[in-house]
């Protein structure tokens, strides 16, 4: 009798060590279950790319970024000629065909879009790029910044406007260069032709034209259309001449 419960005893105290080490087993899985759910949960330090500097070139800036997106330009067929650093009408032109081909808005205003496609996907760094410049932008109303006086002087004139479309005229200039946007007409004893001149709230322009009653400080400014120019009418203004 005492044998058979000694070998219970045994039996049970056989099964109560089985089943305090699969409760042992079941803790640790349920542990490392918990463990790695906790891990993937953690947050994941990422390292978020620097942020483009700004860029905004446009008819009327100036300064070393524009140099460099003229470059772009010129490299990827969209503008001719050298790289002078000022956005004129033909900066614009340029700027405006390469986002019509690739789709973008056309605005002729080179931003990050504009600037991503130009560069090949490179957002813009100016310190990698070594410029140290910032964008000069004349202002549509008042005064060239001071950055810009240095390199021209100011000249009083009375501006009458016109086009290739007005009556009796050609689509020509006395340089033989077509009659556009950014050109002006000027009296050469004032503005030599070939220079060039920057107008507030109009932007850069080229002399390639004259006129018989362009006289003195008097220009005429070239506009796309009859109806602009007669919009226009006849302003005294304030230019800086580029010299």
């Amino acid at each position: 009798m005492m044998r058979r419960m000694w070998k219970v005893l045994l039996a049970a105290r056989g099964l109560l060590w089985v089943v305090r080490h699969v409760r042992q087993g079941q803790h640790f899985r349920r542990s490392l279950s918990i463990g790695a759910v906790l891990a993937a949960m953690a947050p994941i330090a990422v390292h978020a790319p620097a942020e483009a500097a700004y860029l905004r070139v446009e008819e009327g800036t100036r300064g070393a970024p524009v140099r460099h997106v003229q470059e772009l330009l010129i490299a990827a067929g969209y503008l001719e000629g050298a790289a002078d650093g000022i956005a004129g009408p033909l900066t614009r032109a340029a700027i405006e065909r390469c986002q019509e081909e690739h789709m973008l808005v056309v605005d002729g205003i080179c931003g990050a879009a504009t600037y991503l496609v130009l560069s090949g996907g490179v957002p813009y760094d100016p310190a990698s790029l070594g410029i140290e410049e910032e964008v000069y932008a004349f202002p549509v109303s008042g005064h060239a910044p001071l950055a810009s006086r240095g390199q021209g002087r100011s000249l009083y004139v009375s501006a009458t406007a016109y086009s290739a479309f007005d009556p009796g005229n050609t689509n020509r200039t006395a340089m033989g260069t077509l009659l556009r946007r950014g050109v002006i007409a000027v009296d050469p004893a004032v503005i030599p032709l070939g220079t060039r001149v920057f107008i507030p709230g109009y932007g850069e322009a080229i002399a390639e034209d004259v006129g018989g009653a362009i006289r003195g400080n008097r220009i005429d400014i070239a506009f796309e259309s009859h109806e602009e120019a007669l919009s226009f009418g006849r302003q005294d203004l304030e230019i800086f001449v580029m010299e």
